[in-house]
């Protein structure tokens, strides 16, 4: 029987190493399946978040390799078995323990957003090409690794500026929504900061749901804020007449 030889991050926030196990290879297994192992055989204590194990939760965000990954997605026969695997918790949040990351800052940045505001006695047709554009953005599982891949955020840890690719995408839903009427363009510029994205399309890259976080929610955002903030016209007539 073939198998996988591992390295897997073992501490918490303060302190931690990485210790090395060997897991047996089956057809089919995935990097979860792994950790699952070494927890019945080698250490039960070994902290791991998961729930479905069908790419569907979110919960087992980790870095397998360095890349930000679901752990129920990555399987073995992607990897080089000769070489080792590092699995390791993502680097943008606070390490609880082992794989186990703290993400309730995440939660706490979904709060603040101005939620879904129809206008009273709304008439709920909407076309089909309007409900497609943002039914892209509600396959989010919130697994967080474009928050994790982000460097915003993983490099620079500006969180207390800046929301991250996964809450862009919930507002580009919620303002693209063609009976939505909440205006969120300056809570977008000043509290979620996306003026410091770059568009690398990092977030893009790992985003295990295929959305086209960079694309089709960012981009579109940008450009709203700067024809409403930065367009030279409305830059002087807002000097004029003020910002009415």
């Amino acid at each position: 029987m073939k198998e996988a030889k591992f390295k897997v991050y073992r501490g918490d926030d303060k302190s931690g190493e990485e210790i090395a196990y060997t897991v047996p290879v089956e057809e089919g297994m995935v990097v979860l399946d792994a950790m699952h192992h070494i927890q019945r055989n080698a250490c039960s204590d070994l902290a791991v978040r998961w729930n479905c194990k069908a790419a569907k939760c979110g919960s087992c965000s980790a870095e397998v390799n360095g890349k930000p990954k679901l752990m129920c997605k990555s399987r073995l026969d992607d990897y080089d078995l000769s070489q080792e695997i590092t699995v390791r918790p993502m680097k943008s949040f606070p390490v609880i323990k082992d794989l186990v990351c703290d993400v309730s800052w995440n939660y706490e940045v979904n709060k603040k957003i101005v939620p879904f505001t129809p206008k009273e006695g709304t008439d709920w047709t909407m076309s089909q090409r309007d409900v497609e554009r943002s039914q892209e953005f509600r396959k989010c599982i919130e697994c967080f690794a474009c928050q994790n891949v982000c460097h915003v955020l993983r490099d620079h840890d500006l969180k207390p500026k800046f929301a991250g690719p996964r809450f862009f995408v919930r507002v580009a839903g919620l303002e693209m929504h063609p009976l939505d009427v909440a205006n969120r363009l300056e809570y977008i510029k000043d509290d979620m900061g996306i003026g410091f994205c770059n568009i690398t399309k990092c977030c893009t890259e790992v985003c295990p749901e295929d959305i086209h976080i960079t694309d089709n929610a960012i981009i579109p955002l940008k450009e709203r804020v700067v024809d409403e903030y930065y367009e030279p016209v409305k830059m002087v007539l807002k000097g004029i007449f003020g910002k009415k």
